[in-house]
Parts: structure tokens; sequence; C-alpha cells
């Protein structure tokens, strides 16, 4: 409602979201710019604190809301940062219809005129930054789609879609009961299943002969890695060559390099 105060994200919210996909705030300037502009799934208002500099995205997002029919409603600053449920809403956050849920099927199974599946599977990740990092690469680097496991990991937060600087609007996702069934159907549907970790059995640099194939790339959680009944579904376990000190990057990072690799590959 216009002149009704949002929720801050507390623990049935916490519980709803990790039942459905998410999404229903969404804080951050780009991150609501780009819900505005997908036109993806209905806006209820938009807040915009009223002591904000002039900046071109601000009138962006004005523009996109009054276009949409939108309710733009100014407030104080103090008054969003009360109701926002991230650190730094950067003066904007918006209410909406939760993200839709993509089927699995229909993500490793598009039509025919469509590009070969590209598909970014997060095993048990629960870091709202690691996954909104994770989707923003995806959608960079071109994936068709992602799939989340609908427990035991993170879904969209506020938090998520403002690291995911809008990327939620443009990467179709599935929750899927659990990712090791998810990733048989997908085997099922003539996807290649590739791994990501430390240990894996082949350079990323190497390893990825069916990068033009439809494939769906599996990263893990943070420190404990892939599962261990996600990598035996796994067709190859890929491992990104570490020359310094470190044995290992962050989970967002490991990522990216290898979305990047595959989407260079296809």
């Amino acid at each position: 409602m216009l002149g009704g105060r949002p929720h801050r994200a507390g623990p049935h919210v916490g519980r709803e979201a990790k039942r459905g996909l998410g999404g229903e705030q969404v804080e951050g300037r780009q991150a609501v710019a780009e819900l505005l502009a997908a036109r993806r799934r209905q806006v209820t208002d938009v807040w915009m604190a009223s002591e904000l500099e002039p900046a071109p995205i601000l009138d962006r997002i004005e523009t996109l809301a009054n276009e949409a029919r939108v309710p733009l409603k100014r407030v104080s600053r103090t008054r969003l940062d009360a109701a926002a449920a991230t650190d730094a809403p950067q003066g904007v956050l918006a209410h909406a219809r939760p993200l839709p849920e993509a089927a699995l099927d229909d993500l490793c199974r598009p039509p025919a005129s469509s590009p070969k599946p590209f598909l970014l599977a997060v095993d048990g990740v629960t870091d709202p930054h690691n996954l909104g990092a994770l989707l923003r690469s995806a959608d960079a680097a071109g994936a068709t789609g992602a799939v989340l496991a609908r427990h035991r990991a993170v879904h969209v937060t506020p938090t998520v879609a403002k690291a995911a600087a809008g990327a939620v609007e443009h990467v179709p996702i599935a929750v899927v009961a659990g990712m090791p069934a998810a990733l048989a159907r997908a085997k099922e549907l003539e996807c290649w299943v590739v791994g990501l970790a430390g240990d894996g059995e082949q350079s990323l640099f190497d390893g990825l002969a069916v990068a033009d194939e439809a494939i769906v790339l599996v990263v893990g959680a943070e420190g404990a890695g892939l599962s261990r009944l996600a990598r035996a579904r796994c067709d190859v376990v890929v491992r990104i060559p570490m020359r310094g000190g470190l044995g290992s990057l962050n989970v967002s990072a490991a990522g990216a390099v290898a979305l990047f690799e595959v989407s260079r590959r296809r």
C-alpha cells in the first residue's frame, strides 16, 4: 500500500523466502532500475529518499516508474533506512510481486530457436552476497538460467537482489527440492553436468570440451564445496589452477572464472 510501511525482513519473512524464490523487496539504485525496466513482474511502489543529490540513475528510476504507472513516494532518509533490510539501500527501495520460478525442465529443454542451455547450479550457498555476485556473473556471461535448492540455501533476499545489481530480473531461476535429483534430471534431459571444486580431476581450462553443448555448471557451498551426492551426479569435476600462496577462491570469484570460461568457449 502506498502509505504503508515496508516490512523489515524478520524470522517469518526469512522462512517464507526459503519456501519460495523471494524478491518482494528490492533495494539499491541499479537493482530497482532493472526491476522497473524488465517489467517481468508487478511492482507495487517505489520509495525514494527526499534528501538525495541529483543523479542520472535516479532520473531513470523516476522515468521508468512513471512509464509503468508505479507510485513513487518521497520519504525521509531516516524512514527509508529504517525500512531497509540491507546496510546501504542507496536511498531507494521497491516492493514487487515475488520473482516467478522457472521449471527445471524448461531451462534444460528450451525451444529449438533458443540458445543451448547454459545453467548455473548453486549447491548450498548461504551467503547472500555470494549468491548475488554469482547471479550477476551468470547474467554477464550469458547463462540462460540458474538452479537453487529449496532448503538449506539462501534465496533472493534484498541483499541478494542488491548484490546482483538487477540480474535477478533477467536470469530465470528454478528452485528444486534437492540438488542431486535436479542434476540427475538435467542429465536425463541431455545436459552435461560439470562440477567446480578445488580438487577437481581436470583443469577448468583443459576439461571443458563440452562447454559448447547444453551444460550445467555446479558450484558448491562456502567452505564445504560440492556436496557428496551432487558431486556424484557430475559428469566431470574441474578445478581452477592456483599459482599463488592461497589454495582456493571465494565461491563467487571461482564461479565467475568458470562462467566466463564456459562463455568464452561457446
